[in-house]
């Protein structure tokens, strides 16, 4: 079968192909094709008018084409009839700059030309509410701590389940759910992989979440911040280097300290470096500062930093070293685009190993209880039009992720911020109308 599409759709019995490509703010966008024309489809891509979705294109351009990557493809587990295949785009036979995915693929390409093999791992948070939207499914899911409720997640079996056995039968090697600390919050946790098939699946899984979710009659979110008091929604990203073949993690080292070797500290201090810049793509929405400066919510904590700092084994900071070869980077909401999220952690990574970047100082203390007594380190954007400055400004952030996608990206989101802004509020006659 190898990588012919045609002949895993006659193995598997597929009759039809979504080609999927991601847009810059994260939309996924596919064409629905019978299986007797994806041959055509896998040698000439299936066509796309490019402007018409979250790219920097206009109706002038001509025919984006997405051409599907047999490596991504996936057997729709619930109606196994459909396969999805992710896409990368092209147009007049060259590479579109600025598409997520081509992103993320020369980012690796350019880590493997340093010896780099990146692999990395996701917790994508979400809630099971309302079709609505208005309030969490579960009407009885009401505790001040409801993390790791039993009989919550019992309530919820049949959708969790579901899921987590079409990650199992998909060799995803899934491993724990749970629900998390807001009410109607869970996650649910696979194997970390290659960078790229990180992101195809993290891509995947919010489809087939979204989906599982509609046929029990519900509705999933991973919007970073749906209820006012309840914990967001993060993506916690777990990342670590290893050598050019993939057999040795060259951030391990038990000799230093947290066992994370120089290399590994290196790569930290450029997440460090760039922290503030790298919020407007790790925290891509105006709703992603209302779960990063976030009052304390009815559980106690509010799960997301505020503030760019390091330490061992403690949640509370931005980046933690839960263990010797890795580490773990809060700062990621539900929001993040699964290609940019992995592009722009390579990015920086990238740029703190060549420039050698010290991670600075580590602090210990609890950031929730302490975090004011802390002097020197930067407070994370306020908002989305900070995190975009921040960005704008970041010169060698914005040159490593490419000129092309980044101009895009801040045009774009720059004119999300401007429809925020002038978006009229109840909250303004509410404080105002009588002044």
């Amino acid at each position: 079968m190898g990588n012919d599409l045609a002949a895993f759709a006659k193995e598997k019995g597929v009759k039809y192909f979504m080609i999927s490509y991601t847009d810059l703010f994260g939309g996924q966008r596919a064409k629905l094709v019978p299986a007797q024309a994806i041959a055509d489809m896998q040698r000439d891509g299936a066509g796309f008018a490019g402007f018409a979705t979250w790219l920097d294109l206009t109706p002038a351009h001509p025919d984006m084409l997405a051409v599907p990557d047999p490596a991504s493809v996936i057997q729709l587990p619930w109606k196994p009839e459909v396969a999805w295949v992710a896409a990368n785009c092209i147009m007049d036979d060259k590479s579109v700059e600025q598409a997520p995915r081509n992103t993320l693929k020369r980012l690796i390409a350019e880590a493997a030309g340093d010896g780099m093999h990146i692999k990395t791992g996701v917790e994508a948070e979400f809630f099971l509410i309302s079709p609505d939207g208005k309030t969490i499914s579960d009407e009885y899911d009401t505790a001040s701590k409801p993390c790791y409720d039993q009989q919550a997640v019992m309530r919820r079996y049949d959708v969790i389940a579901e899921i987590c056995d079409h990650m199992l039968a998909l060799g995803w090697g899934a491993y724990q759910n749970d629900h998390e600390d807001a009410n109607g919050q869970f996650e649910m946790n696979w194997a970390f992989d290659d960078a790229l098939a990180t992101a195809d699946k993290h891509s995947f899984f919010k489809f087939m979440v979204k989906s599982v979710a509609e046929k029990h009659g519900l509705r999933a979110t991973f919007m970073p911040k749906p209820f006012q008091g309840l914990t967001g929604n993060g993506c916690h990203a777990h990342i670590s280097v290893w050598d050019k073949d993939g057999k040795t993690n060259v951030f391990a080292d038990n000799a230093m300290e947290l066992g994370l070797s120089a290399k590994g500290r290196n790569f930290l201090g450029g997440i460090m470096k760039h922290a503030s810049a790298l919020a407007a793509i790790t925290n891509p929405t105006v709703n992603s500062y209302k779960r990063i400066n976030a009052p304390r919510t009815i559980s106690g904590a509010t799960g997301a930093p505020n503030t760019v700092t390091w330490t061992g084994n403690n949640r509370t900071h931005m980046v933690r070293v839960p263990g010797p070869g890795r580490f773990e980077l809060r700062l990621p909401d539900g929001a993040a685009n699964p290609y940019l999220l992995q592009a722009v952690i390579i990015a920086a990574g990238l740029d703190g190993v060549r420039s050698k970047a010290d991670p600075g100082r580590r602090y210990d203390i609890d950031m929730y209880q302490f975090g004011h007594t802390v002097e020197g380190a930067p407070k994370l954007p306020l908002n989305l039009l900070d995190a975009l400055r921040e960005f704008d400004n970041d010169k060698s952030l914005k040159a490593a992720l490419g000129e092309a996608f980044s101009s895009a990206y801040l045009k774009l989101k720059q004119q999300e911020w401007n429809s925020y802004a002038s978006h009229f509020t109840q909250w303004e006659r509410d404080h105002t109308l009588d002044i």
